[in-house]
């Protein structure tokens, strides 16, 4: 098959495209290189060092024999995608190009505007260059278990039977909750393109996924082809601050009381469900709901398991609970389903606590990287009040002279 990713050069991007290469698949890629600019605007880099798109190119040739496909260009920009779609002809589409951090869609109304703009425009486009040059075409659209918020019922994958005032309904859309502007434009997205399968007859699958934790999996061969790992409070996840916090002796801050419960899944066992979805497209004007995670943990739990595993590695790790700046429920049931991968063939082959030892060796050898931007793994972003924009800097602050952190490389530096 084909697959067309938008979002390539991203964290789940990239290793889905050395995943699907490595299983005899043709891959194309679209990137804006949106997220490098964005998280050097809130004073961050990546933790792992990553060369421009040029030599990840280069070194899918030199280290696995393969090509990629490339199209530097903007989603939001329709007759950009018609080209791209239709010079490709892509059997997939996996759509992971949007402004993937809620707290990013937070920090002020320009922030939330471009959000919405930028991830709904883009998805439509899509959904019309599809229609219109690519027709059988299969969408594998990235949504987020963020959608459903936290109610207090068990969260269904989609849709869900409904009785009300003596009538029923058997497949109606389940409620979404989202919790930030980034999630409402995830639940805009999926609404249409439930709405395009049904006036289009195009073929769509929609993943819920949860949060992803790992920065390595095993298409990843050399250090030049590792993804992207983002650990500061606005592009980081609450495990990726934890990890680095205690790595650099700083107090692991869980957001309020921390009981807020989400699901989880491996870097490496998101990556085989995604193709589980590219590889087993759905007929036509048929939308699928697939909620992909593994297991639902709470932030304290995080916490306690990333202190665990921490002290293992010497590393003396303290918990210190801060004032949480979302608005968010800090208790609440969480019991969502998840059937559908495993009918599907899904298994899952990593677990948190062997992840977690595996992020301590490999952010260890990057801790001067990760010492020169430690201020951004504290909050600053507040839901309620209106924040600052953060400055955009000139450039990230250097590595040490020569390299890029990678042992007896050149430094690279990221476009």
């Amino acid at each position: 098959m084909k697959v067309l990713i938008t979002g390539i050069d991203g964290y789940t991007g990239w290793p889905l495209a050395l995943h699907l290469l490595g299983r005899g698949h043709d891959v194309a890629g679209i990137d804006n290189f949106a997220t490098r600019r964005r998280v050097r605007e809130v004073g961050s880099w990546s933790a792992t060092p990553i060369p421009s798109f040029a030599r990840r190119q280069e070194a899918v040739r030199s280290v696995l024999g393969k090509s990629i496909s490339f199209h530097r260009g903007d989603v939001t920009r329709f007759e950009f995608v018609r080209k791209v779609v239709e010079t490709e002809r892509p059997d997939a589409i996996v759509h992971l190009g949007e402004q993937r951090s809620a707290p990013y869609s937070m920090i002020d109304v320009h922030h939330a505007v471009r959000t919405q703009t930028e991830n709904i425009a883009g998805t439509i486009n899509l959904l019309y260059a599809m229609r219109d040059v690519a027709p059988d075409c299969h969408l594998v659209k990235m949504g987020t278990m963020g959608e459903y918020g936290t109610p207090n019922v068990d969260i269904p994958e989609g849709f869900f039977e409904v009785n009300y005032r003596g009538r029923s309904d058997p497949n109606l859309p389940f409620p979404r909750q989202a919790g930030s502007w980034y999630h409402w434009s995830k639940v805009h997205d999926s609404g249409n393109v439930m709405f395009a399968t049904k006036v289009f007859r195009l073929r769509a699958t929609d993943v819920m996924q949860g949060v992803v934790y790992g920065v390595r999996t095993p298409e990843m061969t050399d250090a030049i082809l590792q993804t992207r790992f983002d650990f500061d409070n606005v592009w980081g996840t609450a495990l990726n601050r934890f990890v680095v916090q205690a790595i650099l002796g700083l107090p692991i801050t869980p957001y309020g009381r921390g009981g807020q419960t989400r699901g989880y899944i491996a870097l490496e066992d998101s990556m085989q469900s995604l193709r589980l979805s590219v590889e087993q497209p759905v007929a036509p004007g048929e939308y699928r709901v697939l909620n992909q995670f593994d297991e639902a943990y709470s932030v304290n739990q995080l916490a306690e398991l990333t202190r665990k595993v921490a002290l293992e590695f010497g590393y003396e790790a303290t918990i210190e609970h801060v004032p949480n700046p979302r608005v968010e429920q800090e208790e609440h049931y969480y019991h969502p389903l998840h059937d559908k991968l495993a009918a599907m063939g899904y298994r899952r082959t990593r677990e948190l606590e062997e992840v977690l030892r595996e992020l301590f060796r490999s952010l260890s050898k990057h801790r001067r990287r990760l010492k020169a931007k430690q201020a951004a793994v504290f909050p600053s972003v507040e839901w309620r009040r209106s924040a600052a924009a953060p400055r955009a800097t000139a450039a990230p602050s250097a590595p040490p002279p020569g390299t890029d952190g990678m042992t007896d490389r050149p430094a690279i530096r990221e476009p």
